[in-house]
């Protein structure tokens, strides 16, 4: 009889999603594995923003430090049309935001969530192929095709589809995909430019045509390196692929993503670069370069069972304001913590019905907003400039309607449950001898953790003993008690000393808050209710049907 390997998580596609999803679970110790049916890493810049939202999930991992050093700042974009600057939009945010506007090739993000993952045992599977998958109540059985052609059966609690546009796992689900294709196509090139253009700053020039419509475009966004830009613009017409050749490919086929076949040359950027440039510009050093098509597409659910999708495999749209892989990245984390939940056996597959609540929302939001965007300019977008930077940041988006979100409390306008938590500078400790920030405090905490906030150090004591051990709780002492006394050292947590905490989280009192693994508040609520509110939320995510961990493993 041939034995079939078990895992809690098997994870189909080792893209910055797939790894950010193998990453959330294994630093929670859940088993995972994560195949790709390429036997290596491409050495291409295809996504590369990265947004500040991103950067805080990545800093609670322990991450964010390894990302710094690899990354360019993105300043600002520099908007012409017709041969006239006609926007200029600077990247700044808060101060209150620890990070701002990132520039890193898809592939070094891979490699970092790929070292980071083989840090915690666990390795890709490079040149493995998900062949098929079928579902039953109690878990997944795959058949996977390794790199020599040898076939395995294995049998997973779940499994999760990040395996892009063209996801087979989407496919054999059957979900839904609506949307369309964009009749432009494009090239896309990874170069360096020598010009007097401000570095940092990436650069749309566009010219228009007699009716209005846009005709010619430039796009350049900055990567490390001196003068190094992945540029974007439209096909030549000798690059171009006949209408009828791509209805030959197949009427279910995704028209996005990389074509194979054509390779654009330096010169057919140069020319682009001649025509369009707000300044004189020679480009060198083509390291690659291809056509690639854009589409819009979401699926009808980001479930099904005990299979799930997430990243390009559940949404695509057009890449302004570099807002796909991001939302991916968050999908995964999204859907990674519930998951590890729910394998631990601390909570019941119910929960897992939230990722597609949570999630599809957002993706819906995004294919719009993006769409819009390509069509008409981001400098063209009806809200005001801040709530346009902290939208693009990815720090607007909540879950206040979700069926997570515990019930309001306090100022209306004040963090909610749903909301993001914010980060807070000016944290003090009695053995630290330099401020801290909030994200400081909960690094290296993988679940869920409490906010004690109070200005009497024995109401903390007592919120803290009254919450057990329901979570890890971390408490803050407002900024006007004094931080020597003896019962203040004695709660042995930190000192709100330039009152960035309450004036970000807005306590009405003494008032306790619960911070969910991706960074989200889960809970707000009086301090005196600690008792009660922390095992009541999380009482809320288990259900009956939670079972001992090593117990849902044996039904594997």
């Amino acid at each position: 009889m041939e034995h079939i390997r078990t895992t809690d998580v098997l994870i189909v596609g080792a893209g910055p999603v797939g790894l950010s999803a193998a990453a959330e679970l294994c630093r929670r110790g859940v088993r995972c594995r994560i195949v790709d049916r390429l036997p290596a890493r491409l050495p291409y810049a295809k996504a590369v923003g990265v947004q500040p939202r991103t950067l805080e999930i990545w800093d609670r991992m322990g991450l964010a430090p390894a990302v710094l050093e690899a990354a360019a700042v993105l300043r600002g974009q520099l908007i012409h049309v017709d041969g006239r600057e006609t926007a200029r939009i600077d990247l700044v945010l808060p101060p209150e935001v620890p990070y701002g506007f990132a520039a890193l090739p898809q592939y070094e993000t891979e490699r970092l969530l790929e070292e980071y993952v083989a840090g915690l045992g666990t390795v890709v599977e490079r040149g493995t192929e998900l062949v098929s998958f079928v579902q039953d109540p109690d878990g997944v059985t795959a058949r996977l095709r390794g790199a020599h052609g040898a076939e395995e059966e294995l049998r997973a609690g779940f499994l999760v589809g990040c395996d892009g546009a063209h996801s087979t796992v989407r496919k054999a689900l059957g979900l839904g995909f609506e949307g369309a294709a964009f009749a432009e196509e494009y090239m896309l090139g990874d170069v360096e430019a020598d010009w007097d253009l401000p570095p940092g700053y990436g650069v749309r020039s566009s010219h228009r045509a007699e009716d209005g419509s846009t005709d010619d475009v430039l796009v350049c966004i900055p990567l490390p390196g001196r003068g190094r830009y992945r540029m974007s613009m439209l096909v030549p017409p000798e690059l171009s692929t006949r209408a009828g050749d791509r209805e030959a490919a197949g009427a279910d086929r995704v028209a996005h993503g990389l074509e194979g076949g054509r390779v654009p040359e330096l010169s057919h950027l140069q020319a682009v670069v001649d025509r369009l440039s707000p300044r004189p510009g020679v480009l060198s050093n083509l390291r690659w370069s291809s056509v690639f098509r854009i589409s819009h597409r979401i699926v009808d659910r980001y479930a099904d069972g005990r299979v799930f999708v997430a990243g390009d495999a559940a949404h695509i749209h057009p890449p302004t304001g570099a807002q796909g892989m991001n939302t991916g990245i968050q999908d995964a984390c999204n859907l990674a913590w519930k998951l590890a939940l729910v394998a631990e056996g601390e909570a019941g597959p119910a929960l897992l019905a939230s990722y597609d609540a949570e999630r599809r929302p957002v993706g819906e939001e995004v294919v719009g907003r993006t769409v819009r965007h390509a069509r008409h300019g981001i400098e063209d977008d009806p809200d005001d400039p801040r709530t346009l930077m902290l939208r693009e940041a990815q720090l607007l988006v909540g879950y206040r309607d979700g069926p997570l979100a515990g019930p309001p409390y306090g100022p209306g306008d004040a963090p909610q449950p749903g909301d993001r938590a914010p980060d807070c500078a000016g944290l003090t400790a009695p053995l630290a001898a330099y401020p801290l920030r909030l994200l400081d405090v909960l690094r290296g905490h993988p679940g869920h953790v409490a906010l004690l906030y109070a200005a009497d150090a024995a109401d903390l004591a007592e919120a803290g003993a009254a919450a057990g051990t329901a979570v890890p709780a971390v408490t803050v002492l407002a900024r006007e008690a004094s931080p020597t006394a003896p019962e203040a050292l004695a709660v042995g947590g930190y000192h709100d000393a330039a009152g960035e905490f309450a004036r970000l989280y807005r306590p009405e009192g003494p008032t306790g808050f619960v911070v969910r693994p991706d960074g989200y508040l889960g809970a707000r609520f009086p301090l005196a209710d600690a008792g009660s509110a922390l095992p009541g939320r999380l009482g809320a995510l288990s259900a009956s049907s939670a079972r001992p961990r090593e117990r849902a493993r044996t039904a594997l």
